[in-house]
């Protein structure tokens, strides 16, 4: 995708399982869930935000800045703010609920993410773009993973605690 190896992928090859994880998460969440693309970033870039992911921010920036969002959407989930896009805040936030509440998140947001005009099935496939962020996420927390160089541009350190 980028033209060069990922150091996350390079990481995650140390164990054959956890790569083969990954990447068969990814390429479910961005090719077999019926979010759009930036739908599927979007869930992405607010996992990235509430895992603290300094290696995935960047990297999803950068995919972000491919898929030719704008950059006001890009700012806002860097700075784990709210969406301008009344529909696009009902994603980040279901999803942001769900990091939050490990899941237990009640009628009351199913029902407000089913309101804004997502189905149920799109609720699992946040579940989906989630289980990819997590994995990815986490290993970046594990190994202090080193931002590629062609993503530095879009270099971001979490805010402080």
């Amino acid at each position: 995708m980028f033209g060069f190896v990922p150091n996350l992928h390079k990481i995650l090859a140390e164990s054959p399982a956890a790569h083969e994880a990954y990447s068969t998460l990814y390429k479910l969440a961005t090719e077999k869930t019926s979010l759009t693309p930036v739908e599927v970033q979007i869930v992405m870039m607010t996992s990235n935000y509430h895992n603290r992911c300094h290696y995935c921010m960047a990297g999803h920036s950068m995919i972000m800045t491919m898929l030719k969002a704008p950059q006001d959407i890009i700012t806002a989930l860097r700075e784990g703010k709210p969406l301008a896009d009344t529909k696009l805040e009902a994603l980040r936030v279901f999803a942001r609920k769900l990091l939050e509440e490990r899941g237990h998140v009640g009628d009351e947001a199913l029902n407000a993410f089913l309101a804004a005009g997502y189905t149920k099935a799109q609720a699992l496939d946040v579940l989906v773009c989630l289980s990819t962020k997590v994995l990815s996420n986490f290993t970046n927390a594990l190994a202090h993973t080193e931002v590629d160089a062609p993503m530095k541009p879009m270099a971001w350190a979490p805010p402080a605690v």
